[in-house]
């Protein structure tokens, strides 16, 4: 059986959702993900929205400031 499959499909009466496939096998246990259209559901963000979200960048005093916080982050990633 294939590892992943994308099957569109509309809502239908009652608020449900039907997927046919000759893939599936009845009684196996499958996870599905619903993906929402953004703009049908006003989730369309801009950058300038995404940026308001982030935490404020660092601010230096010296170049030697940044240096040691890259050296730092670096320094992180073998852990």
């Amino acid at each position: 059986m294939e590892s992943a499959m994308r099957i569109k499909t509309r809502v239908l009466p009652g608020k449900k959702i039907e997927v046919t496939s000759p893939s599936l096998v009845e009684g196996e246990q499958v996870e599905v993900f619903i993906v929402f259209p953004d703009a049908a559901h006003g989730r369309r963000r801009s950058v300038m929205d995404i940026i308001e979200t982030t935490s404020p960048p660092e601010v230096f005093k010296t170049a030697d400031d940044a240096d040691r916080h890259l050296e730092r982050e670096r320094n992180s990633w073998d852990r």
